[in-house]
C-alpha cells in the first residue's frame, strides 16, 4: 500500500517510518512532507493509497489539506497532539486517529483498520465529507454510526435517547426509527455531552430537549415526548434536575 506521511515535526516522521519498516511490510514509503501543501503537492504526484495526516501544522492544517481532495481515493489516518475540538469531530466522524506521542500498538490497530476497510472506499469518502462538515461548526452534527450494510450518518440534534442493550445500543430517533449499533453507551456519553445529552440511568442516554416531564412517585422516571419511560437512579436526580433548570431559563 502506497503510504505518505505529513507531519510538521521531524522526529514524528522518523518514528512513524520506523514503525513502518519494522512492524509494516504492507505499507511502502514513497514519500514525506512537512506541510500542508507540500503534503498535497506529493499526493497529486504519487497518488497514495494511505496518508498519515498531522491534525496541526504551520501555513494549513490537515483538514486544510483533505479539504483540496473531496474526491479522493485514499485513505487517512489522522496524528493529533490532543486538539479537543479536532479531536471530537474525529470521532463523530468515524474517521482513524492516532494520539501524540504515537503507541506502537494503537499505530498497528489504526493500520489492520485501514487495511480491512480498503473494500468500502466509499463509505469512507462519506466519512471524510462527514468530517469536514463536522468540522465548521465546534459542536458537530453529524454522528457515523456503524451498521451492518455500512454507516448510518444521524444528526446528533434528531436522537431522542439511546438505550444499552448489552453491548449494544439502541438509538431512538425523532422520526421513530431506531438504530442497532454495536458500541457500548459509555463511548456516545463522551461524544454528545456537550450536545445536552443526560445519563440518567446506566443503560439510557436521554436528549434532555425532548424531555417531556419528570415524576417523582415509584422511584422517580424521566417521560420522553416518545412516550418512554426512563428511569431515574437517585444520585443523579438532583443533577438532572439542575441541568432542566438551566435549559428552561
Amino acid at each position: 500500500m502506497k503510504t505518505v506521511i505529513v507531519d510538521d515535526e521531524t522526529d514524528a516522521v522518523n518514528f512513524i517510518c520506523s514503525i513502518i519498516r519494522e512492524y509494516c511490510p504492507k505499507l511502502e514509503v514513497i514519500g514525506t512532507a512537512n506541510s500542508a501543501k507540500d503534503g498535497a503537492r506529493l499526493i497529486i504526484e504519487h497518488q497514495p493509497e494511505l496518508v498519515f495526516l498531522d491534525v496541526e501544522m504551520p501555513h494549513g492544517s490537515g483538514f486544510d489539506l483533505l479539504a483540496q481532495f473531496p474526491k479522493k481515493m485514499f485513505d487517512v489516518i489522522f496524528i493529533t497532539a490532543f486538539n479537543q475540538y479536532a479531536l471530537k469531530a474525529i470521532k463523530f466522524s468515524a474517521v482513524d486517529y492516532i494520539l501524540k506521542p504515537i503507541n506502537i500498538s494503537e499505530f498497528l490497530e489504526a493500520v489492520d483498520k485501514v487495511t480491512e476497510k480498503r473494500s468500502h472506499l466509499f463509505n469512507q469518502k462519506v466519512n471524510y465529507l462527514a468530517l469536514l462538515e463536522n468540522l465548521k461548526s465546534t459542536l458537530p452534527t453529524k454522528l457515523a454510526i456503524p451498521t451492518t450494510e455500512g454507516m448510518e450518518y444521524l444528526n446528533a440534534r434528531e436522537i431522542v435517547r439511546i438505550e444499552a442493550d448489552r453491548s449494544y445500543c439502541w438509538f431512538y430517533m425523532l422520526d421513530h426509527k431506531k438504530h442497532l449499533v454495536s458500541r457500548n453507551l459509555k463511548e456516545y456519553q463522551d461524544l454528545l455531552t456537550d450536545r445536552n445529552f443526560f445519563r440518567p440511568h446506566n443503560s439510557h442516554l436521554i436528549n434532555l430537549e425532548f424531555v417531556k416531564k419528570y415524576v417523582r412517585q415509584e422511584g422517580g422516571y424521566i417521560e420522553m415526548t416518545d412516550g418512554s419511560q426512563i428511569p431515574i437512579s437517585r444520585i443523579k436526580r438532583d443533577l438532572f434536575l439542575q441541568q432542566m433548570s438551566k435549559m428552561s431559563r
